[in-house]
């Protein structure tokens, strides 16, 4: 399992040389923008980016601006959201219209970069020795410790919420998410989410997530 996921990592890795420019014309983004564009987030996402599972709202802090900054592109195109199925992403796709252009979004994602990246509660109950084995194969992107690896293009799993991570794996695994054609990132993790065969495996695999914070 460990030598297919790093085949197919490199595979990931070659194609996003090749493909994919460097995101984020306006790295720098300007914070004091960035705080009143928030406001509209923060109704859901909480006033320090930490997630509001009731809504649901994932945790924001502490995650990196270049998967943040792709993610409100891929809500503002309709690539996310779009699915007849997903209503908090469509809900997501409304409210992502207050980011008027590329300026907005690094705006805002360097004002989340000032958040506090505090550890959110586990909500989840699993077996981590079994998560373990089944996260070799996804260590092999998001790196072993869930740290993320930015040229993979394979956002931080550590310090987020359990829940949300679980509701994606869920959302690859049943077409909800992954399978836009503009996507190519998502169309790449789908599959792999395919060794992930229950319930109880998500569960198991989120559990050593949460182990390694």
């Amino acid at each position: 399992m460990r030598s297919l996921a790093m085949h197919l990592c490199r595979l990931i890795a070659f194609l996003t040389a090749i493909a994919v420019p460097i995101e984020g014309s306006f790295a720098q983004g300007n914070v004091i923008a960035g705080k009143s564009l928030f406001a509209v987030c923060a109704g859901c996402h909480g006033l320090q980016g930490e997630g509001n599972e009731d809504v649901p709202a994932p945790k924001l802090a502490g995650q990196e601006d270049w998967y943040l900054s792709r993610q409100m592109r891929y809500f503002l195109d309709g690539v996310r959201g779009s699915d007849s199925n997903d209503i908090h992403g469509a809900r997501m796709a409304t409210m992502a219209g207050a980011l008027r252009d590329e300026r907005a979004i690094a705006d805002v994602t360097a004002f989340i970069g000032t958040l506090p990246d505090t550890l959110p509660r586990v909500t989840l109950a699993g077996d981590p020795a079994n998560g373990q084995s089944l996260y070799a194969i996804c260590g092999a992107c998001h790196g072993a410790g869930g740290e993320g690896n930015a040229g993979l293009s394979s956002p931080r799993l550590i310090r987020m919420d359990d829940w949300y991570i679980a509701a994606q794996l869920r959302a690859y695994l049943d077409g909800t998410r992954g399978t836009h054609p503009d996507d190519s990132y998502g169309r790449q993790m789908a599959p792999i989410v395919g060794v992930l065969t229950s319930q109880q495996a998500i569960a198991d695999v989120v559990a050593y997530i949460n182990s390694l914070n």
